[in-house]
């Protein structure tokens, strides 16, 4: 199989890496569905170039950003391609937000054109015609029908490409939003090719490598992390509407890699149907986008006989961290800054550097760190030193080896009777108690202490109760940091991308200690 030619390593924009893939491979498949169906390089060039001059002539002109809310499909990702080719900022929404959050997203970013899903067009309509937005296409489920591809049908299968400069946008991505508003975080060309470049080499990619896609593309992990990563080894990805345990029983065969979120490895390893056996094909799993548990970490490791390889990154941030692909991975670990990244460990109160071994905030500057806020000039210059480092939010640490570790969100830290505790440390404990299947940490409003720390447990065994969780922990952690109460529920709240909304649960327990 052919390999991309040398000079794609020196291109500064995802477009100019899927042309050199095309160039070098046309025929090679860079889709693969599960009924059979391929999408070679040239094919996807092709549909991409005429959904560009559907975006063209519905008024998108270089610069524009384009919203895109639609459900994953082989049709929306090539909307991505689309956008880059006609010089337009793409703009990803999140399936599951609702009308009145998408006023406050297409209201700040004012894009010239809106790609919703076909049922809700009308209301996409309204909305857009209050916002004074020009443009409204629709796309189906299924990616086969809509205004979209109805504009696309006739379309030329080729595209003058509109030339870009490395620190032009190429994406708008909104965080979260848990807490406060909404931003929106600006992402240059150079910043996703240098990332998807980074990482290709870091973890091997090659031409030969077929990526398990179950991720949603709305998000920098399924979208920017193992689309780039894919386009830039010129390699194909087996490509899943959506996560089903059983789908990647099935495909895994066809596969070398997986990147997936934690709660993907819990339920492979829940599976009868996922052994040693069915792995051993596979080269590489990817865990992030949420903590990995040291005991999924292990388990299956046993069960595999292959080691999860955990990174760390942010929207703002792409990737910055990663274990190893040769060498220990460590549990609990995200690895090493990547080449060209670079680390460090600050107070965030003084923000004076701290020595090894000391938490505190993660701060990161590097090729891959974004270059603001979507209209939020003062906000930007919050998040960043003078030196051009740009405070994550995240508190860590890095060991003796060098390797960084997180203990979560400086806004989750937990301060009681005037101690430090971070809930990462209490999770990690609750979860090695036989019967907590996973848990989450909280710190609630408590008159005497100011806050309480609060376990949150998922059991896997009824059994469980409250007096075996505190009689397993007495022993195990400094009694300031053991929970004063500990909470059984069904399932954590979590968000599309597995990360357990904390803010949620601060906010349903909040009353906990009243009087």
């Amino acid at each position: 199989m052919a390999e991309l030619p040398s000079n794609a390593a020196r291109q500064t924009d995802i477009w100019s890496l899927f042309r050199a893939a095309c160039t070098a491979t046309p025929d090679a498949p860079f889709l693969l569905l599960a009924n059979g169906t391929v999408t070679t390089y040239a094919q996807a060039a092709a549909r991409s170039a005429q959904i560009a001059h559907a975006f063209r002539n519905a008024g998108v002109r270089a610069g524009d950003r384009v919203a895109v809310q639609v459900e994953k499909s082989p049709t929306a990702l090539l909307t991505w391609l689309a956008a880059l080719q006609a010089g337009a900022v793409y703009l990803p929404l999140n399936t599951g937000y609702t009308i009145g959050e998408l006023r406050y997203f297409l209201g700040d970013a004012s894009p010239a054109l809106v790609l919703c899903r076909t049922e809700d067009a009308d209301a996409i309509a309204a909305l857009c015609a209050d916002l004074a937005l020009p443009s409204v296409l629709t796309l189906d489920s299924d990616g086969t029908a809509g205004t979209l591809v109805e504009a696309a049908a006739d379309q030329p299968s080729t595209f003058d490409h509109a030339a870009s400069n490395p620190d032009d946008l190429a994406a708008i991505l909104y965080t979260s939003g848990t807490t406060g508003r909404s931003k929106g975080a600006m992402l240059a060309h150079s910043n996703l090719a240098s990332n998807a470049l980074a990482l290709r080499d870091y973890w091997r990619f090659t031409a030969a490598d077929r990526l398990l896609h179950a991720l949603p593309i709305f998000h920098t992990h399924g979208l920017f992390v193992a689309t780039n990563i894919t386009i830039a080894a010129g390699s194909a990805m087996i490509f899943l509407n959506r996560f089903d345990v059983d789908d990647l029983i099935r495909l895994m065969p066809r596969a070398s890699v997986l990147m997936g979120v934690p709660t993907f490895y819990s339920r492979l390893l829940a599976h009868p149907g996922f052994t040693r056996d069915l792995a051993s094909s596979m080269r590489l799993f990817v865990s992030g986008s949420a903590p990995l548990s040291a005991e999924v970490h292990k388990d299956f490791r046993a069960r595999t006989g292959h080691a999860i390889l955990e990174r760390y990154g942010m929207t703002e941030t792409n990737m910055s961290t990663s274990n190893p692909y040769e060498g220990e991975r460590k549990p609990g670990s995200v690895g090493f800054p990547l080449p060209g990244v670079d680390l460090r460990i600050a107070d965030p109160a003084s923000s004076g550097l701290l020595p090894q071994g000391e938490i505190g905030v993660i701060e990161v500057k590097g090729p891959n760190v974004f270059g603001g806020y979507w209209q939020m000039p003062e906000k930007t210059a919050e998040e960043f030193r003078a030196d051009g480092f740009f405070i994550t939010g995240d508190l860590g640490f890095i060991d003796a080896q060098g390797y960084v570790h997180i203990v979560g969100r400086a806004k989750d830290l937990i301060i009681a009777g005037g101690f430090n505790i971070y809930p990462a440390e209490v999770e990690a404990a609750l979860d090695e108690i036989p019967g907590i299947a996973e848990s989450a940490v909280i710190g609630v409003p408590h008159a005497d202490l100011g806050e309480a720390v609060v376990g949150v447990v998922k059991a896997s065994d009824p059994g469980v109760d409250e007096a075996i969780v505190r009689a397993a922990l007495a022993d195990r952690l400094a009694r300031f940091k053991q929970p004063r109460k500990v909470v059984f529920v069904d399932e954590l709240p979590r968000n599309t991308m597995g990360k357990v909304q904390k803010a949620l649960l601060r906010e349903t327990y909040a009353n906990l200690f009243a009087n």
